[in-house]
């Protein structure tokens, strides 16, 4: 096999490396290194206008910004909130944490994302609200959701982290519900080493916001009720602002790669790339393949297996999903009503692969053959 420099899923994207040590210079120059400074403000800006909304609020972590978005919304302890369960786990652990019950819907298998239909029959005296996530960046049946949430008086909130720059239905992700969330955590393909935005259109809801980000002062600088500390400090917004400045490049080396990982994984019995909305603007920032055994003659885990043996880190995104963990797991009474099929059979299928500025083409077509080959071998022991 050949011998590359390990790969890896979400392998940070750094960028110009003169332009970030131009913008910490900067920082040490001015020392100001926190509490809303001039980059983090420039950040926020430029995050608003790639969401297409007219605030974009800056916190040390996507988590920390879902509790927030969530506390602004008006939910409170022992509120409900429906979540899919086939999501990272923080999306739910950030509810559970602050006293909000999240329980758990199904999903769609053809876009992962939360399914409108079970959403509705999970709706409760207890509901208050439904955060769906723009799972791999593919966006939800906002419309949908939308009209489920204004007919029961519920709270929408969508976990964007997946999403920065993708569209629906022509439409920016960032604009839907009362708020959305982006992470730029360093895997993410933006990234400010850890950090989050919540954007809106809500100009009474963001002052709320950044108030709660702030220990609860207000614009005018009255402590106006509880906050926390959650503020994105000056050095994590200079790599963020770096890592916007190769938006273009590192979203057009991942649609190469996932033009490549298609081509190169056609006819492989089994084995599927997931696609984007069709006609929409996807960032292709995670590369998804579903590996279906009853046809490939191997589990998903075995060709994780396999590609392991070749220093190829691939991920289950996401295995174990949220209802599976603790403490989700030990309460289904409390989160998990009625079975969640469809998420458990994606959740044994789906396998994310390396791709980004640093995967190169002959990279993909490396990790695609030791993926035929395993079929292949698997194939050839069903015959015999």
């Amino acid at each position: 096999m050949a011998s590359w420099e390990t790969l890896v899923v979400g392998r940070p994207n750094v960028g110009e490396r003169e332009r970030l040590m131009r913008r910490l210079d900067g920082v040490l120059d001015r020392l100001w290194l926190t509490n809303n400074g001039p980059l983090v403000r420039e950040f926020e800006e430029r995050i608003a206008r790639v969401a297409g909304t007219r605030h974009a609020v800056a916190t040390c972590n996507a988590t920390t910004g879902i509790q927030i978005a969530a506390r602004a919304a008006g939910i409170r302890p022992g509120d409900e909130v429906i979540v899919p369960s086939f999501t990272w786990v923080a999306t739910a652990h950030a509810l559970e944490w602050i006293g909000i019950v999240p329980v758990f819907c199904d999903v769609d298998e053809a876009t992962a994302n939360a399914d409108p239909e079970h959403v509705a029959r999970l709706i409760g005296p207890r509901t208050r609200g439904i955060l769906a996530v723009h799972v791999f960046g593919r966006p939800c049946e906002v419309d949908a959701l939308t009209r489920l949430a204004d007919e029961h008086g519920l709270v929408l909130l969508f976990d964007a982290a997946h999403a920065l720059g993708c569209t629906y239905r022509g439409k920016p992700v960032g604009g839907f519900g009362t708020a959305e969330i982006f992470s730029f955590h360093a895997t993410k393909f933006v990234n400010s080493v850890e950090g989050g935005v919540i954007v809106t259109d809500d100009d009474a809801y963001a002052a709320r916001v950044r108030a709660l980000r702030n220990q609860g002062i207000d614009p005018a600088g009255r402590i106006a009720g509880p906050g926390t500390v959650a503020r994105m400090n000056e050095f994590c917004a200079a790599m963020g602002l770096t890592s916007l400045d190769a938006i273009d490049t590192i979203v057009a080396a991942n649609r190469r790669n996932h033009a490549a990982y298609e081509e190169h994984l056609a006819g492989v019995p089994g084995v599927t790339v997931r696609g984007q909305a069709p006609g929409e603007r996807a960032n292709h920032q995670y590369l998804v393949i579903e590996v279906d055994e009853a046809r490939a003659g191997i589990s998903r885990e075995s060709v994780l297996e396999e590609l392991l043996t070749y220093d190829v880190h691939a991920r289950r995104y996401f295995s174990p999903i949220c209802h599976q963990v603790e403490p989700y797991r030990s309460a289904p009474e409390r989160h998990i009503p009625l079975p969640l099929p469809r998420a458990e059979a994606l959740a044994s299928r789906v396998l994310s692969l390396p791709t980004g500025p640093t995967v190169e083409p002959d990279d993909v077509a490396a990790v695609c053959r030791i993926i035929r080959d395993s079929v292949a071998r698997a194939g050839r022991r069903l015959v015999a």
